[in-house]
């Protein structure tokens, strides 16, 4: 019997490896918004960060997720960012 191999992404906040369903999808859309993608099918350029806010921090900070989505985050998009990831965390 074949084992199915689980997807593992890598979160670029804080470098951990993890499987896909434990962490958060963060999506440029082709209308170059950027948004976390609670169910991972949004289509778009996409990269993954923990549950954590302190991972996306860094990810904004060192501006990590910008160059992997490959556009520029407005401040407006950071400060969603956070909301959508708070709300996340609380159990919204």
């Amino acid at each position: 019997m074949k084992v199915k191999k689980i997807p593992q992404r890598t979160c670029i906040g804080c470098g951990t490896i993890r499987n896909k369903k434990e962490l958060l999808r963060i999506v440029r859309t082709p209308e170059q918004e950027v948004l976390l993608d609670p169910t991972g099918k949004k289509s778009g350029r996409g990269a993954y960060i923990c549950p954590a806010m302190e991972c996306l921090e860094k990810a904004l900070k060192g501006d990590l997720l910008a160059k992997r989505l490959e556009t520029t985050i407005a401040l407006a998009d950071k400060e969603r960012l956070r909301e959508q990831l708070a709300a996340v965390i609380a159990g919204e």
